[in-house]
């Protein structure tokens, strides 16, 4: 008996000790949404190549009513991440120093999801990849293009 407390004693240790040592490698998974196409996983900036979203204090009208486009960009985006982990592919830097990245959840592209949804555009002026999800949403009224908007680079240049 005193034999099989000190073996259960020994394991339990060994267990906490492994766990311990473990546990100090395990890197946290921090993210932040920033707007529609930015974030900011585990202290990196990354902006979304090839698509652009509205800006978070830009309005949209829709049956006479202010819609903030840019704050429901914003919360498609946070809705399809929840709790999922984010993996990025890199494809460089932009003029501000951000990374900018194609980010999947559950090998979904964020930008085709936003684009296909109608709350962010093909950002033709760097990518032709994500014309057909925009042409999708808009056959479809979807998004903003149930609305009146100001594409995102044209209010950027008024505000």
């Amino acid at each position: 008996m005193f034999l099989n407390k000190i073996k259960l004693f020994l394991v339990i240790s060994i267990c906490l000790i492994f766990f311990f040592f473990t546990y100090k490698n395990i890197k946290p998974y921090e993210i932040k949404i920033i707007d529609g196409d930015t974030i900011n996983l585990n202290g990196k900036k990354i902006r979304f190549s090839g698509i652009d979203t509205p800006e978070l204090k830009q309005t949209c009208k829709k049956d006479d009513k202010i819609v903030y486009c840019g704050i429901e960009a914003k919360k498609l985006l946070i809705n399809i991440i929840g709790n999922n982990k984010i993996d990025c592919i890199n494809e460089g830097k932009d003029q501000y120093k951000r990374t900018l990245a194609e980010c999947f959840v559950n090998d979904l592209s964020l930008s085709s999801y936003l684009v296909k949804n109608g709350y962010a555009f093909a950002y033709r002026k760097y990518s032709k990849k994500f014309v057909k999800d925009e042409d999708y949403a808009r056959d479809n009224n979807l998004g903003m293009w149930s609305m009146n908007f100001e594409f995102p680079w044209d209010y950027r240049k008024k505000n």
